[in-house]
């Protein structure tokens, strides 16, 4: 096991930190279970770096890495929304997109084919950092750069399936 490896499992450890934070009866709940988030975002930051940097780049890491991603964001919208801080159809619209990627996920798995995140799922990834952090600062900007997050996870959504059938086409 690579270190990029052992920070995705740390990441998906978070997944349930964040949760117990999140619904605590402390103080300042949100700010840090936001703190969690941003630490997994840069968890996710920093084993993707090592990865490519020292070439432990791995299938494993190639689906456990965005399963993590998944995990977590979902788990945030889910509790940010339980919560009534953002609205109930941003975590449903994201969900029916992420539950579709997992299932794609898998399939294209089993045929011995992963696509490797890119440009659009990257920006679509930071969008929601970034707007979820705002949104613990200001819930007005919060929520506009929510929806922008959302569209951009949509427009990275259709680019894969691009990919995907683009690569199916050139293989007949």
């Amino acid at each position: 096991m690579n270190i990029p490896n052992v920070l995705t499992l740390f990441r998906l450890f978070l997944v349930p930190v964040f949760v117990l934070v999140f619904f605590s009866p402390v103080n300042h709940y949100l700010i840090f279970s936001i703190s969690i988030f941003l630490l997994a975002g840069i968890t996710d930051v920093l084993d993707g770096f090592i990865a490519r940097k020292y070439n432990l780049i791995t299938k494993w890491g190639m689906v456990l890495d965005p399963l993590a991603d998944k995990l977590m964001l979902l788990t945030v919208l889910t509790c940010l929304t339980i919560n009534r801080i953002i609205p109930i159809w941003i975590v449903g619209l994201i969900a029916a997109k992420e539950i579709f990627m997992i299932i794609s996920g898998m399939f294209l798995y089993r045929k011995d084919t992963v696509i490797p995140s890119n440009k659009f799922g990257k920006a679509s990834t930071l969008l929601f950092y970034l707007s979820v952090f705002i949104l613990s600062l200001n819930e007005h900007i919060g929520d506009s750069l929510l929806v922008i997050a959302v569209i951009s996870a949509f427009i990275a959504l259709i680019n894969y399936s691009l990919i995907y059938f683009r690569g199916k086409d050139t293989e007949k």
